[in-house]
């Protein structure tokens, strides 16, 4: 699959570029068995909000394979957002538009399909001072 991977996305096996082709594609961990994984980004949720009953009412919209809610990790409480992922894009799809601007324990949610994360290794690097002049002599 890796090289299936290489070959869509315009690199040969030996990982050079192929100059005329080049697809951008998402994450290998957004692949599995069933083609894309179907992750919803939800926000706005209450501090009371567990994964349990997270993964409760999304669930009846399908199967959810996980349910999780990120955490702070000094104060070791939740900062209001979550993601669900689901086992098909239908799925998600239905628990989007039934679930956003929906109450969840006492808070008004809104859900919205997961964007890629940025990873840091391809950022742009951050500037640390001016750039050096031609004309010093270092």
């Amino acid at each position: 699959m890796a090289a299936a991977l290489r070959r869509i996305s315009g690199l040969f096996l030996s990982g050079r570029p192929n100059p005329r082709k080049h697809v951008i594609l998402p994450p290998p961990h957004f692949f599995s068995s069933r083609g894309i994984a179907s992750k919803l980004f939800v926000g706005g949720l209450s501090f009371y909000t567990t994964e349990e009953t997270l993964s409760e009412a999304f669930g009846q919209f399908g199967q959810v394979i996980e349910a999780k809610i990120i955490m702070d990790r000094v104060s070791d409480r939740s900062k209001g957002f979550g993601f669900v992922t689901f086992a098909s894009e239908d799925e998600a799809e239905k628990a989007l538009t039934e679930m956003n601007g929906k109450i969840l324990n006492g808070r008004v949610i809104f859900v919205d399909t997961a964007k890629a994360r940025p990873r840091f290794n391809d950022a742009v690097p951050i500037a640390s001072g001016p750039p050096k002049s031609q004309d010093s002599k270092d």
